[in-house]
């Protein structure tokens, strides 16, 4: 299992990235499970997905609605995919452990949410057939760290 881990500078940061990862997994067929114990962070993220640029928007939806199973990206508080997502994007910087059911994880943590991301990193480090990878933005652009 992959994890990549992003560290954010800004709110802005966050929902760019986390934009983009969607983006390319729905290029690439995959569905997304974004999970935020957050629900004004998740009313954020479903605003900013229908508008991204005037002609292009990511189509998802939040969890509680009457097609969830047909969503490619779903927004939820929970770490239940019933959109049968194999990629789960932790958008507010919590590790759960249900992440590890997962294909692939996606943790955005911010300078108040460090510490725990530090957590994260050391525990899953220990563990057998993770692969841990670390973003962080540099001169605008995101760039992997050793």
């Amino acid at each position: 299992m992959r994890i990549d881990f992003y560290q954010l500078d800004d709110e802005a940061a966050g929902t760019g990235v986390l934009a983009a990862v969607a983006g390319k997994l729905l290029e690439a067929g995959e569905r997304l499970l974004v999970t935020s114990a957050d629900e004004a962070q998740l009313a954020r993220l479903d605003r900013a997905f229908w508008t991204l640029s005037p002609d292009t928007f990511l189509a998802h939806g939040v969890e509680g609605g009457q097609r969830d199973t047909d969503q490619p990206i779903l927004l939820s508080t929970r770490t239940v995919a019933p959109n049968g997502a194999r990629n789960i994007a932790l958008a507010d910087g919590e590790w759960r452990p249900a992440a590890l059911g997962f294909e692939r994880a996606f943790m955005f943590f911010d300078s108040e949410t460090i510490e725990a991301a530090r957590i994260a990193w050391k525990a899953l480090g220990d563990t057998a057939d993770i692969e841990r990878h670390y973003w962080a933005r540099e001169d605008g652009r995101w760039v992997q760290r050793a």
